[in-house]
């Protein structure tokens, strides 16, 4: 596969609107659900399985969404019931009304991981953050009076935007096949913005539902938390753009969960792994003196940081710095009760 001389095309110019749905392939139709958020909608598929549906992804648990989703249902869903839901990755914009789905008689299908990971987030309702958060923030060198503030308020949990999820589900792998929509799917998952998403691609088919690993135009948070501060989600996700690239291939509607539907998926995957080989030379150049990650914003984002996107940046640069760390090409300075300060090698 040489994607070099490939373009990348979008077969609509504009989305369906919310409550609406439109017909990209036989037996598939395209939703969009509103986010509250700078990233202000989700894309979910309903697959047409003759006397029910199955749908992929959510949106968030809202009054809203679920408003949506009566619409939906009772609209272009022509009343017929949802069987079966599957989910993509365990984020709340994808995994957030899985409960709400699973009460009304749908089987939830999912990777063992995505499961794991939202049904512990909606469990683990916190009212401040926790000692180990404030540690991992004022490590990365968050803002003083940032990080006095939120320290101070609540913060985000996944029970805010998910759904309770009931015990059981059904779990995929990768290399598993199902049928739904009337085709045979390969589940092909990928790593570095969720652990284990599940992508789906059809057998006999041009079609590809690539939730956030396969997005045009934008590239998903690649974050470090502290749930897991030494991860390497970076390294993770350019091996997953390697491990599709032989099953790419250039007429293939790709589907994501996120802006439009587009061809030219070998391109788009070469695209993906230079985005972040760029940004880790520019922290390469950058880091010819100690920095924190915070520090790092202007070189890796190459625009400002407002308080709105500062968690996600600092999440994305310890992403990036772990990355070098790893690789050996940068080394970590700790001090206790300070910022850490990153420095290439020499």
């Amino acid at each position: 596969m040489d994607g070099a001389g490939g373009q990348i095309r979008f077969p609509w110019a504009t989305p369906p609107e919310p409550g609406a749905a439109r017909e990209v392939a036989p037996g598939i139709l395209w939703l969009r659900l509103p986010l509250p958020m700078a990233l202000d909608h989700v894309n979910c598929y309903a697959l047409d399985d003759g006397d029910g549906w199955t749908i992929l992804d959510t949106g968030i648990d809202s009054r809203k969404s679920r408003a949506i989703w009566d619409t939906i249902l009772a609209g272009p869903l022509k009343g017929r019931p949802v069987r079966r839901l599957i989910v993509t990755h365990h984020h709340p914009d994808h995994f957030g009304l899985a409960g709400w789905f699973q009460e009304r008689g749908a089987e939830l299908v999912t990777t063992r991981t995505a499961w794991l990971f939202a049904r512990m987030l909606t469990l683990d309702v916190q009212d401040r953050p926790r000692p180990e958060t404030l540690r991992f923030w004022r490590q990365a060198g968050m803002d003083p009076d940032l990080l006095a503030r939120r320290g101070a308020e609540r913060p985000f949990n996944f029970a805010d935007m998910v759904s309770p999820l009931p015990l059981g589900f059904t779990r995929i792998a990768d290399g598993d096949r199902l049928r739904a929509g009337g085709r045979d799917w390969l589940v092909r998952t990928g790593d570095g913005h969720a652990p284990e998403q599940a992508t789906l691609w059809a057998a006999d088919d041009d079609l590809v539902i690539g939730g956030d690993q396969l997005l045009p135009g934008i590239s998903p948070n690649l974050g470090v938390y502290a749930t897991e501060p030494g991860a390497d989600p970076v390294a993770d996700w350019i091996a997953s753009c390697h491990r599709f690239r032989p099953f790419a291939r250039e007429g293939q509607l790709v589907l994501p969960g996120h802006k439009l539907p587009f061809t030219g998926l070998p391109l788009r995957l070469t695209q993906m792994i230079d985005n972040h080989e760029g940004a880790l030379a520019r922290l390469l150049d950058h880091l010819d003196a100690p920095r924190t990650a915070t520090a790092c914003f202007a070189a890796l984002f190459r625009r400002p940081i407002g308080e709105a996107e500062y968690g996600l940046a600092l999440v994305e640069a310890v992403a990036h710095l772990n990355h070098l760390h790893k690789a050996g090409r940068a080394t970590r300075i700790r001090q206790d009760g300070k910022a850490d300060q990153w420095q290439r090698t020499q």
